[in-house]
């Protein structure tokens, strides 16, 4: 900084001189002379952690801030730094009225929710700028105005995490969380089933000091396979060596971390291991000023003296540094926008507020800046953090790698997509060794013929084994082919419990299933089917019926015993028909004796006899002597020929096809008619996709099926 100097000689003192010394002073000087502007801060310590790592950044931020005069030219920015004991409020309210007392612009921390609110009244109170980069319980006061949260609003981590529950299609999904405020923190989520079709079964973790183990093991027995886990960067590190250890560490399971530290945890047990684990990250890494100053801090930690164990990185700057580090920067970027900040002594039991205090709350809600944290801009009404980035990332064999983006705004982004999702899945295959189970089918699977005893694989031969080694050759892994210890398919009972290789499958003792498996839509529900190598349906062999000598009535055989019987009715019908027609008619009576014309006596040739003799003389195509004479019987007649003339064309037409080709029963045309059937028997193997159809299709009739074991 450069210094002003004015050189008086003896003798030029003069009254114009006076006055110029009076304008330098007064105007001159404030203008070149730095002003310094002292911020306070809070922080907790425990016993193993001597400094907080808030601490450290807030001490960084200062220092940065201080050396690069860009931001703050004319503006040194200083600190007083005040330490409490792990939720001590009254202390905590003390030390905050002992750095109002001093003349601080703004105060910092501390981070634990009781101390936090009890500042944050204080602040309120004399109305000096509170700014908090934790997580706390939303303000029930409306009045609370003069603090910012840089910490992502709990609203929007729920709204998030739903997001992804909702992505990735869970329909079962367990919580677990390690305090209370994670289900304040997930509300979002735990309300979800009302809206969607998702189960949710929340457990909370066992304190710091006791084993989680008994609980994963639980877990693991439920068959739980999507875990959210609500806690400290500290406690994920713990329980990630304790799914290790129970084995829970595979490619079955998906692990949802909320912390926003997951990046900054010490991964490398578990990239190999083909675990499926994500989780947030604040920290906009992929801009290059951002990178050199967590490199920087990296560097300062590096050589600091080594920190308790935390599960951290080396020097990895966390998520909690990077917001204070950001929270520094907003006060300072608004107290260079606020001319002649004149920062006075406060005192907590007068109550009189900092009258600068409303102006420069403003400045801070209003300024802008794109931090380490991404953009920071804040929402006026409730100073929380509105228009943020969560990047969204995932456990890789190279490390943690960014698959999407979460906005407050706009919502999730997955820019990973399907994008090598093909790839990824081959590379994950090579080198590994794979548990494959199947059954023995000729000629599939079966036992392989040899003199010498065999042992693993080569005890097997068949199509499925000579497919499965040649997908082992272009894919690059090592299989373990195992039977499947009950002999059985697949098949669901009223339980909904699954057998056979379904069940191996579900309950991932195996990894794969190669056999003559088929694709129906209850094991789709639970198991995932490749493009099948053979296509096929349900097929019915039965035997021929043997010929048959025509017996004595095998001319009846054209017509059904029904048409038969409707015959012999019309027959008789139109006999009846006939003779009273013939009776009423005056044109069917005559004169026996023609001779004699006088003669009273008339005959009638349609007698009830004649009359069926005329039918079946007409069935027959031989016709009679009787002869109707009146027009109503004529018609009769005429009818009755036509219908005689299509029963019998018809007749000889059949006769003809019967006694030429012996025609084919066939009991059974379809899988429904045998199902339909109690005559016949069948059989179908136990368990298999055969039984399960047939039993739904006799749904309520007694199923009397020939079991074939295995």
């Amino acid at each position: 900084m450069e210094r002003s100097t004015v050189l008086i000689q003896p003798g030029l003192w003069t009254r114009d001189t006076s006055w110029t010394l009076l304008y330098f002073l007064c105007y001159i000087l404030p203008q070149t002379s730095p002003q310094v502007l002292r911020i306070g801060g809070i922080f907790e310590t425990v016993e193993n952690e001597p400094v907080n790592v808030e601490e450290l950044a807030f001490k960084f931020a200062v220092t940065s801030i201080n050396r690069n005069r860009t931001l703050m030219p004319n503006t040194t920015l200083t600190y007083d730094i005040q330490r409490i004991n792990l939720f001590d409020s009254f202390e905590a309210s003390r030390r905050a009225c002992d750095q109002l007392a001093l003349g601080v612009a703004a105060l910092f921390g501390p981070s634990h929710s009781s101390s936090v609110s009890a500042v944050q009244s204080i602040c309120n109170a004399l109305e000096v700028p509170h700014i908090q980069t934790r997580w706390k319980h939303p303000s029930v006061d409306s009045r609370d105005l003069f603090y910012i949260n840089l910490y992502p609003d709990y609203a929007a981590i729920s709204r998030a995490v739903l997001d992804l529950v909702l992505y990735y299609n869970w329909k079962t999904v367990t919580v677990v969380y390690e305090d209370s405020t994670g289900l304040i923190r997930l509300q979002e989520l735990i309300k979800a089933p009302s809206r969607y079709n998702i189960k949710i079964k929340i457990r909370q973790l066992p304190p710091a000091n006791k084993d989680a183990k008994p609980l994963l093991k639980e877990m693991k027995k439920s068959k739980e396979f999507y875990v959210i886990f609500d806690c400290s960067h500290e406690t994920a590190a713990e329980i990630l060596k304790q799914i290790l250890f129970m084995g829970m560490m595979t490619e079955y399971y998906h692990y949802f971390f909320t912390t926003l530290d997951l990046f900054a945890l010490d991964l490398e047990l578990y990239r190999y291991s083909g675990v499926n684990m994500t989780g947030f990250r604040l920290l906009n890494i992929d801009n290059p000023h951002v990178s050199s100053i967590i490199e920087k801090w990296s560097m300062e930690r590096l050589q600091a003296p080594p920190r308790p164990e935390t599960g951290l990185l080396d020097g990895m700057m966390t998520t909690e540094a990077a917001l204070m580090y950001d929270a520094v920067y907003m006060v300072a970027i608004a107290s260079h926008r606020a001319s002649q900040l004149t920062v006075s002594s406060l005192q907590c039991h007068r109550h009189k507020p900092w009258r600068l205090g409303p102006r420069f709350m403003n400045l801070i809600k209003e300024a802008r800046w794109d931090g380490l944290t991404g953009r920071i801009t804040f929402n006026k009404t409730d100073g929380l953090r509105k228009d943020f980035d969560l990047d969204i990332i995932s456990l890789k064999e190279e490390g943690t790698e960014k698959i999407g983006i979460w906005n407050s705004n706009s919502g999730l982004n997955m820019t990973d997509g399907n994008r090598d999702r093909s790839n990824n899945i081959t590379d994950s295959l090579a080198n590994r060794t794979l548990i494959v189970t199947t059954i023995l089918e000729e000629p599939y699977v079966m036992y392989r013929k040899s003199d010498k005893p065999l042992y693993g694989n080569d005890r097997f031969e068949g199509y499925c084994l000579d497919l499965l080694k040649e997908l082992s050759n272009i894919l690059g892994f090592l299989y373990d082919v195992k039977l499947v210890p009950d002999g059985k398919y697949g098949a669901q009972n009223d339980k909904g419990e699954w057998n056979g290789m379904v069940k191996e499958l579900i309950d991932h003792r195996a990894d794969l299933a190669v056999a003559p498996l088929t694709i129906t839509y209850v094991r789709e529900k639970v198991i995932d089917f490749s493009k099948p190598f053979m296509t096929l349906g349900i097929s019915i062999l039965y035997r021929k019926p043997n010929g048959t000598n025509p017996g004595v009535f095998s001319f009846l055989n054209p017509l059904s015993p029904d048409i038969w019987m409707y015959v012999l009715l019309a027959c008789l019908g139109v006999s009846c028909v006939l003779f009273v027609i013939a009776r009423f008619t005056p044109y069917e009576w005559y004169n026996p004796h023609p001779c004699n014309p006088d003669s009273d006596v008339v005959e009638n040739n349609f007698t009830l006899l004649n009359s069926f003799w005329f039918g079946v003389g007409a069935l027959m195509q031989q016709g009679s002597e009787l002869m109707p004479k009146a027009l109503s019987t004529r018609i009769v007649g005429g009818i009755w020929w036509f219908f005689t003339l299509i029963i019998i064309s018809s007749y000889t037409a059949n006769l003809a096809a019967f006694l030429t080709v012996e025609r084919m029963e066939s009991p059974i045309d379809s899988a429904d008619d045998l199902a339909k059937q109690t005559k016949i028997e069948y059989g179908a193997v136990r368990d298999g996709s055969t039984m399960t159809f047939f039993k739904v299709r006799t749904l309520q009739r007694p199923l009397s099926v020939c079991l074939m074991p295995g």
